[in-house]
């Protein structure tokens, strides 16, 4: 019996399967499988680009999936920006933080990579077999900075470009916890004002002054207005340090390992500190320290350092209702015994509430919402131990330029070169006070924390 004939497009392929008898026959025959592959090898030779599509598909599928959190503690993450854009080196591998009209976005095709950026303001960068090039890229790359004389900072160093300035914070993201759910703003100056809605009530009106009113046909209307007020984004200095073996500078793979690394989590880690806790006086304010934030009082009789259920349950009430989508909850590590344990009492008993026989994983959700564990936080005991927020209401403020500097003299007797970051930000909660709710009940606000239970 002669073999069925291969189709050699989508047409013939529907036709042949809708055709019992052809069917029949290669399944008669067996030869399905050699059908089926010889069929997909006919149309990849015929169609050479629909294999590129297919390539390019499944590498961003496989991207994806190596995205997800329960694998990127195995497999390193793959670089999607870069399979994206549809090429490798410095300027394909622009972050979610990228901003064209960045100071650092002039220099962008000047570096091929943040390991050659920091070779080439190496003070030893002459014994390296680049070293005319690296020399001609620094000038390049100091000249760009002179003509943003008025916008970028004079703390001397080297401008850094956009696309790596974009890449640290894009990594600093996945480490993070304030800076990727909060409102970010880029800054063209050093001072930013940031409108804001005036309001403490929607008991007689909302967003400050706004009323409406149900109007016959014809009546006349009353007039309102809201009432706006201002907030002022003022960007502060954050500066990283790091003191690296000269061995690992000459060594462009290492470096550039190590600074992918290391950088973007310390500047994420300082940065979250300063945005949960900071004072706001030489640094942001954070929103444990937001005027708009409500303490919700200890219960009556409640040990020191403890949690109740009716401490969780009453936060959850003094949130905003619209911001219950987006709030989470940010704990202290040392609060993590307490709520795994924690039950409600019913009677003379009661039931466990978090977990359920300690099977499989503890479960990150507090009445559906994530928890987020942090040593930035208070520690048990203390007002802000646990937190829920909804961190739309921090704003950022991104100055949108980093510096970058090395010193061959403070670390000269250990063979090792300082480097140091610059990055200016600021962060501010956005609404100043809590709101008391149309049924003149309890304030509500996006910040809710539990008090001291001493």
């Amino acid at each position: 019996m002669a073999k069925t004939v291969i189709p050699t497009n989508a047409a013939e392929l529907e036709e042949m399967l809708g055709d019992t008898s052809k069917l029949q026959n290669v399944m008669k025959e067996g030869q399905f499988s050699e059908f089926m592959e010889n069929y997909a090898r006919h149309v990849h030779n015929k169609d050479k680009e629909l294999g590129e599509q297919v390539r390019q598909q499944t590498a961003l599928t496989v991207a994806e999936m190596l995205g997800q959190d329960k694998v990127t503690n195995e497999v390193k993450r793959l670089n999607q920006a870069a399979l994206k854009n549809n090429g490798g080196g410095f300027t394909a591998r622009k972050g979610a933080a990228y901003n064209k009209r960045a100071p650092g976005a002039a220099i962008d095709n000047i570096m091929d990579g943040p390991a050659e950026f920091f070779q080439s303001i190496w003070h030893h960068r002459d014994t390296l077999s680049n070293s005319g090039d690296l020399e001609n890229k620094a000038a390049q790359i100091k000249k760009v900075q002179n003509s943003f004389g008025s916008t970028v900072p004079a703390d001397g160093g080297f401008l850094i470009p956009e696309t790596l300035r974009s890449e640290i914070l894009s990594l600093s993201l996945e480490n993070s916890i304030v800076r990727s759910r909060a409102r970010v703003i880029p800054m063209e100056s050093l001072r930013l004002p940031i409108p804001m809605v005036d309001s403490s009530s929607n008991v007689s009106s909302v967003f400050g002054g706004i009323v409406c009113y149900w109007t016959e046909e014809g009546a006349t209307f009353t007039e309102s207005q809201a009432s706006f007020g201002q907030m002022v984004l003022e960007a502060k200095k954050l500066t990283g340090y790091a003191e690296v073996p000269n061995e690992l500078m000459a060594d462009a793979t290492a470096f550039g390992s190590f600074f992918d690394q290391t950088f973007p989590e310390a500047m994420a880690w300082y940065e979250d500190d300063a945005f949960i806790s900071g004072s706001g006086t030489g640094q942001p304010k954070g929103f444990l320290n937001a005027g708009a934030a409500v303490t919700v009082a200890k219960e009556s009789g409640q040990a020191a350092a403890t949690i109740q259920w009716e401490n969780i349950v009453k936060m959850y009430a003094r949130m905003l209702p619209s911001s219950h989508r987006n709030a989470v909850w940010i704990v202290s590590p040392d609060t993590f015994p307490q709520l795994a344990t924690m039950a409600l009492n019913v009677g003379t008993g009661g039931s466990a509430i978090w977990l359920q026989n300690g099977a499989g994983d503890a479960p990150m959700t507090i009445l559906g919402r994530p928890v987020i564990v942090s040593e930035k936080v208070s520690q048990l005991g203390t007002a802000g131990d646990i937190n829920y927020v909804d961190l739309s209401y921090y704003i950022i403020g991104d100055r949108q330029s980093m510096t970058a500097t090395s010193s061959p003299h403070f670390k000269f007797s250990s063979d090792k070169t300082a480097f140091k970051i610059v990055e200016r930000v600021d962060g501010r909660p956005w609404l100043q006070t809590a709101i008391t709710p149309k049924n003149n009940g309890s304030t509500l606000s996006p910040f809710v924390q539990l008090a001291t239970r001493s």
